[in-house]
């Protein structure tokens, strides 16, 4: 190790631990008269914030919560869920945020491998939770989340409702210093093979993450997201990587909060239309259906920024979105890194560019946000020029990165092979830092010896007026290995063949864009396409589908 100078500190210097009090201290001292929303039910300013943080930490510690201990929640997005993400972690425990859109029997691994020993449920769960409470192996005590004012706690073990113990409990709390490195949140990764894999993350990482993404959001230009006078509605599911981290940032920095509950689209719109929001963010599935919703007809969303992530931004879906005054910008990240890895930016170059080449720009992975490095591996571990051309596995070191797998070290050595963290997608970087996600590897489709990007066709196709959902996969082929399928969903009262989509995507052939063997030659038109429970595209579920109708000779199936 490089030898460097070190000056001893005064003997009385105080070492100030990154930890997530910080982050809830701020937004009181900077507005402490802004709102916390919860659908059209509650609303309560930041000194309320902080005093309900306080007496939920008395209602824990009293239950016998200790530092150290797992508490699981089980809640849709709410001011209850924001509470826990503060007061779990600030007494020392651990807050796990169950992916309620798992199989029981997920839901049962995950709850017994995380060690989970206090449960809160909101009301919605409680038949799901007391269906699994039998093979719960180390949950010694519940606690009611609801709505209903009058409910009665009716789970196992359980200590009360959260309203009344809160209303009961001291509004001041002493939240202690303690090791910056403590693990505060953990959760699980949907994987579509084997079962969940648990992500954890410290005090530290979630603070360093929180002031990455608070300049990326709130700093740099082009377009600036959130800042002070925004009001922030997160449509990304709390248990899902803390809804990407930004209610640590909104409430930072003081920032009006709206929770919307259970995601409902005309509630949805009512809420941006009455408290005026401003930010939110969410997966392509969420923006299509806020844009189909019956209550979106002919409104003009003019001044609602979106942060698309999870999976790829169409052209498709955001000119739709543009063309009805929202504005969409991608990011990318993933469970393993916190999320936030990426975001698209325009620079000064690319904004004297023509509004096509813009636009290009707005729908990739984008630029690394401050203290991410990334690179581009090949599968014998060289790393490959960012010259935009260049494709193999996007790898990436961050300080908020997690450190594997918890109980897994075979899959978290495979995570962090050679001192950095695969991310699993294939990619370019080029000379401006851009990533470009072309395909997850598992997706990429091999024909003839070539690779196709499954997002690229995915992007295309999605620009036809008649195509409202797409997705593609490769499917096997004697001749050349595999061929690329595509699964449509058409908007009302539209219609479209192979021979139709391969006419559509003939200029594309002739443009460079795509090669013409990349053209489906099949497709199927579908009401739905199979997500996963984060509202990604399912793509081990869609290849088994197609397969079976393969077989079946489905009467959907169109042929070139």
């Amino acid at each position: 190790m490089l030898q460097t100078r070190i000056i001893k500190p005064a003997d009385n210097a105080y070492a100030y631990p990154l930890l997530i009090k910080r982050l809830l201290m701020s937004g009181q001292r900077y507005e402490r008269s802004r709102e916390i929303v919860y659908r059209d039910r509650l609303r309560f300013d930041y000194r309320e914030l902080n005093r309900r943080v306080a007496r939920l930490a008395h209602v824990l510690t009293a239950a016998g919560v200790k530092a150290g201990d797992t508490v699981a929640v089980m809640d849709w997005d709410s001011h209850r869920y924001l509470e826990c993400m503060f007061a779990i972690p600030m007494i020392g425990a651990v807050v796990h945020t169950i992916n309620v859109r798992l199989s029981p029997e997920q839901i049962l691994y995950t709850m017994n491998h995380a060690e989970d020993r206090f449960v809160l449920v909101n009301s919605d769960f409680a038949p799901l939770y007391q269906a699994i409470a039998g093979q719960l192996t180390t949950v010694e005590k519940t606690l009611l989340l609801t709505d209903d004012d009058g409910a009665n706690c009716e789970l196992p073990d359980c200590v009360g409702e959260y309203e009344r113990l809160l209303a009961a409990a001291p509004s001041e709390y002493d939240f202690p210093d303690f090791d910056e490195d403590s693990v505060a949140t953990t959760f699980y990764t949907t994987g579509t093979t084997g079962d969940p894999k648990g992500v954890y993350f410290t005090h530290r990482q979630l603070v360093l993450h929180t002031l990455a993404a608070a300049v990326t959001v709130g700093c740099r230009e082009n377009p600036t997201l959130m800042s002070s006078g925004d009001v922030y509605m997160p449509i990304t599911p709390m248990f899902h990587v803390h809804a990407w981290g930004l209610p640590y940032v909104a409430t930072m920095m003081g920032l009006k909060q709206v929770y919307p509950g259970r995601y409902d689209p005309e509630l949805l719109i009512e809420l941006w239309r009455r408290e005026q929001v401003t930010f939110s963010h969410c997966v392509p599935t969420i923006v299509q259906m806020l844009l189909n919703a019956k209550a979106a007809q002919g409104v003009d969303f003019k001044g609602w920024k979106i942060t698309i992530g999870g999976s790829a931004l169409t052209r498709g879906l955001y000119e739709a979105a543009r063309g009805c005054g929202m504005q969409l910008i991608a990011a990318y990240g993933m469970s393993e890194t916190c999320p936030l890895i990426s975001g698209a930016h325009l620079n000064d170059e690319l904004l004297q560019a023509s509004d096509d080449e813009q636009v290009t720009y707005r729908l990739k992975a984008g630029v690394p946000v401050v203290l991410v490095d990334a690179a581009i591996q090949a599968p014998d571990g060289s790393f490959l020029p960012a010259d935009g051309s260049s494709q193999g596995e996007l790898v990436l070191r961050a300080p908020w990165l997690t450190q594997g797998y918890a109980g897994n070290p075979q899959k978290s050595e495979e995570l962090w092979a050679g001192g950095w963290l695969h991310t699993g997608d294939v990619a370019t970087l080029d000379e401006m830092g851009n990533i470009d996600i072309r395909d997850r590897i598992k997706d990429v489709i091999k024909t003839g010896g070539e690779w196709i990007s499954s997002l690229s066709l995915e992007g295309l196709i999605s620009r036809h007026d008649a195509v409202r959902d797409v997705a593609v996969v490769g499917v096997s082929d004697e001749r050349w290995g595999e061929r690329p399928f595509a699964l449509l969903v058409l908007c009302p009262g539209q219609a479209l063949d192979a021979r139709g989509l391969q006419a559509f995507l003939e200029p594309a052939v002739e443009q460079g864009h795509i090669n013409k063997w990349a053209i489906p030659r099949q497709i199927a038109v579908v009401e739905d396409i199979p997500k996963t429970s984060v509202g990604k595209l399912d793509k081990k579920r869609i290849r088994v589908d197609i397969a079976r109708w393969l077989e079946e000779g489905h009467d959907a199936i169109s042929s070139v």
